[in-house]
């Protein structure tokens, strides 16, 4: 799997880093949702033991194996500079137009600044 990154989302995905170490890791979110579940994008301390590496034009992004399903060979990840959330798409069209950044290291747990995951 790839996903190409745009400059602008890249940027903001390092800013999200808050100059810490930390892993992205793609999800298929069901937890708390209230709906079918959404894509979103975990900033995590570590991969998961089974955790797949995607590559990508900026670092290395992870997927659990299971989750694959969701998500396309060739993805691209894109944001607009006025709008939150990234936008996730194929060749087959959109996968996510409204995908968040959750930050769930050890390092921010308990932090009053976290996003909610399915937040619309």
């Amino acid at each position: 799997m790839y996903i190409q990154i745009t400059d602008l989302a890249a940027a903001r995905l390092t800013k999200s880093l808050n100059d810490q170490p930390g892993y992205f890791k793609v999800i298929y979110d069901l937890e708390g949702c209230g709906c079918n579940g959404i894509i979103a994008i975990l900033i995590v301390d570590q991969p998961e033991a089974l955790d797949v590496q995607m590559e990508t034009n900026l670092v290395p992004f992870y997927v659990d194996p299971k989750q694959q399903l969701n998500l396309e060979q060739h993805m691209k990840l894109d944001t607009e500079p006025n709008y939150p959330s990234f936008k996730l798409s194929s060749d087959s069209g959109v996968l996510s137009s409204n995908i968040r950044v959750r930050d769930a290291r050890a390092v921010t747990a308990g932090s009053s600044d976290q996003s909610v995951t399915c937040e619309l």
